[in-house]
């Protein structure tokens, strides 16, 4: 029988345990990635601390007045850095080019903070993939802030693309080679209270599924929350544990893997209309992106004798441009 709420999986023994332990762990990611392709983690090392000091840098960033936020706009479409304003994207459109309502909320983002050499990062093939990160003057902390909480996720992301690894029956270094120069991205979103009603068909973030690898979750209890379709077509929430993250896999690890695990739909809905000011919300989002050259082929341990790969293969690089270019308004 299928799993069909997101289940709480503790890290620690993968962490500090041996294979034994590892092996467990590894089977419990395995069966929430085949079910749901969500899982929360408790146990993952990363300092409370650390994630409040971002939340409360990237809340006084989002506080500052509009024209000062827009001095920090995202230069291009393909560009993935800066500010995106309210209304300026709709991630449904990912999945339909034709979805029409944009989503109810801002963000910022940044991307590799350590770039490789210039050869590799400024490579024709690389694209904007290692852009220069655009940072706001003010607040003068967010820049060291980020740059710490985006270490911290890498290091989680790597971590977790081991467990991931042991999961699939593969060797636990199988990925290393394939993140160790990654492309992701930090974004942090802004859903402001919602004073009055929205218009039709208008949500925080319209039904969508992640494009990379994995998405590394730090969000708030607030109304208005993440929701996930589960394997009866159903929506539901998922819960918010005080000090762990919220993990679920994207596009490009559903195709690595023929879609033995699952690329959920999520969306993220509006809050009750009397919640007022309880009912802004912010998300911190580490979205993990493989190396651009990283080719993403089925893997073999996936494929039962005489089975064909669903997928062409394809460059982490070129699929994840593609999306993000869609998402856009123009």
């Amino acid at each position: 029988m299928k799993m069909l709420s997101v289940p709480v999986i503790d890290m620690a023994p993968f962490r500090i345990g041996g294979s034994v332990e590892k092996r467990a762990v590894a089977a419990s990611v395995d069966r929430a990635c085949r079910d749901i392709g969500f899982l929360i983690i408790e146990g993952h090392g990363v300092s409370p601390t650390l994630i409040a000091r971002t939340r409360d840098v990237s809340r006084a960033f989002f506080d500052l007045p509009i024209d000062k936020k827009r001095k920090y706009g995202r230069p291009a479409t393909d560009v993935l850095r800066g500010y995106i304003g309210l209304n300026e994207e709709s991630l449904a459109r990912s999945r339909d080019r034709y979805a029409g309502s944009s989503d109810l909320n801002e963000s910022f983002m940044i991307g590799p903070v350590d770039a490789p050499p210039a050869d590799y990062a400024f490579a024709p093939k690389a694209g904007n993939h290692f852009a220069a990160n655009i940072w706001p003057a003010e607040p003068i902390e967010l820049r060291p802030i980020w740059t710490e909480y985006y270490r911290a996720m890498a290091s989680l992301a790597q971590t977790l693309m081991r467990i991931f690894a042991l999961a699939l029956g593969l060797d636990e270094a199988y990925f290393d080679s394939k993140i160790d120069r990654h492309i992701s991205r930090l974004r942090v979103r802004n859903y402001p209270m919602q004073l009055a009603p929205p218009s039709p068909g208008m949500i925080r973030a319209g039904a969508h599924s992640d494009y990379g690898s994995l998405t590394i979750l730090a969000t708030e209890d607030r109304p208005g929350g993440l929701q996930v379709c589960n394997a009866e077509g159903k929506w539901v929430d998922v819960p918010i544990v005080p000090d762990c993250f919220i993990v679920n896999i994207g596009d490009l690890l559903a195709h690595w893997t023929n879609d033995t695990w699952v690329s959920t739909l999520h969306r993220v809905v509006n809050p009750p209309l009397d919640a007022g000011a309880e009912s802004r919300r912010q998300s911190l989002v580490f979205f993990h992106n493989p190396n651009y050259d990283a080719a993403i082929s089925c893997i073999p341990t996936v494929v039962a004798r005489g089975e064909r790969p669903k997928y062409a293969p394809t460059t982490s690089g070129d699929y994840l441009r593609n999306l993000f270019v869609a998402t856009q308004n123009s």
